[in-house]
């Protein structure tokens, strides 16, 4: 569509048009922590299992940048007629165009769906020309959203960088928070402990014993180990807690079969077993420097199992396997006191009509400022010691 020298945007309708290959190395080139949430297996595996599908609310209208008639960028993007399964909501805007007499959907989505992990979302070749290749992919999006009637077009959970960079270039910035856990380097989890506060060490140990005090025993299952019956198993878990949490859950039982098809080295189950049958369960994304884990539930609630095969499960294989951090999700100040700080999360957002855009701004600026009083007031409750003068001197 819009071409600068040798350079052309255009639009595909999936992401299986593009070769995998093609796609990942411009989404996870070399030197770059992989990133599975914008990978082709998983994109695709979103699209291939129906879960992401006009019929859903999402309509694939994925950005490539080619130059001279090789592929050099993309961008996951979505057609939505709603703001569902994006973890950075916008239903107060749409609330507010609408009454205005305005039409807020369809609008434009930048994002992984039903996914709220941070990552980079204008995708291109690391190199020289990186940063105009990624305004070329923002303009094109743009464009698309003007030259249709949408509304508005948001890129959510994106980089700092990224972020910093749309912000200069117009679109309005917003951040809010999530709760994740760093790598100091630990030898162990009890090293982890150590530096914790003597209460907060204590109620952790407490909390992993009574977790499985009724016999409960606890499994990583991952690669090849994860047959389709252990899907089964996770898959009525999360039911169960997408039904109460959301009404419907966003995904069906074929996605997670395609997702353990094509790239189980990166699934990780952390499974609880009575006997010979699992009674709750954890779906976790094996990153390049990152555990993400994403979905949970039981059939058999137990005290504190949440918080073990979600958070302390996680921060042991992170430890063991040297990764530099665990995202946990979205929301949760409950995590707080088990090691994970609030870390900020950044979006943009084009917004067409000039009167809403004027909005939408002044209320994002004060959003910015209260999402920054509130993670260094969050980060005052955290469980670490606090050093003292003497050891701050040294």
């Amino acid at each position: 569509m819009d071409r600068t020298s040798g350079s052309v945007v255009r639009v595909i309708a999936d992401v299986a048009s593009i070769p995998a290959a093609d796609w990942d190395r411009i989404a996870n080139p070399p030197g770059m922590p992989f990133d599975p949430f914008v990978s082709h297996a998983f994109l695709r595996a979103l699209e291939d299992a129906g879960t992401v599908r006009r019929e859903t609310g999402w309509l694939p209208h994925h950005l490539c940048l080619e130059d001279d008639g090789r592929l050099v960028g993309v961008m996951p993007l979505y057609v939505k007629g709603h703001s569902k399964g994006e973890y950075i909501f916008d239903y107060g805007w749409a609330d507010a165009y609408e009454r205005a007499g305005g039409q807020y959907y369809p609008k434009l989505q930048g994002a992984v769906p039903f996914t709220p992990v941070p990552g980079r979302r204008l995708l291109v070749e690391p190199g020289p020309e990186a940063a105009d290749r990624e305004r070329m992919l923002l303009a094109g999006a743009i464009e698309i959203a003007k030259r249709n009637g949408f509304s508005s077009l948001h890129l959510t959970f994106l980089t700092e960088p990224e972020w910093t960079r749309a912000g200069a270039a117009g679109l309005l910035q917003r951040t809010d928070k999530q709760f994740h856990w760093a790598n100091a380097g630990y030898a162990s989890f009890d090293a982890f402990l150590e530096t914790l506060s003597s209460r907060k060490r204590k109620n952790i140990r407490k909390e992993r014993a009574q977790a499985v005090a009724s016999g409960l025993v606890i499994e990583h299952i991952t690669g090849s180990a994860i047959a389709e019956h252990h899907w089964d198993a996770f898959f009525e878990f999360y039911m169960d807690t997408g039904s109460r949490k959301w009404g419907r859950p966003y995904l069906n039982r074929e996605f997670f079969s395609r997702l353990g098809a094509t790239m189980p080295e990166r699934c990780l189950l952390v499974m609880a077993r009575r006997g010979d049958s699992y009674v709750a369960g954890a779906l976790n994304l094996i990153g390049g420097d990152c555990l993400y884990g994403r979905y949970w539930g039981t059939t058999e609630p137990a005290p504190f199992l949440h918080f073990e095969i979600c958070y302390y499960q996680a921060i042991d294989y992170a430890i063991r396997h040297g990764l530099a951090r665990v995202e946990a999700g979205a929301q949760g100040e409950h995590k707080l006191a088990r090691g994970y700080m609030p870390t900020p999360t950044y979006s943009v957002h084009w917004i067409a009509d000039a009167g809403f855009r004027k909005a939408v701004a002044r209320y994002l600026d004060d959003e910015r400022r209260y999402m920054d009083q509130e993670r260094e007031a969050l980060s005052a409750y955290g469980p670490y010691k606090r050093l003292s003068a003497d050891e701050v001197a040294d």
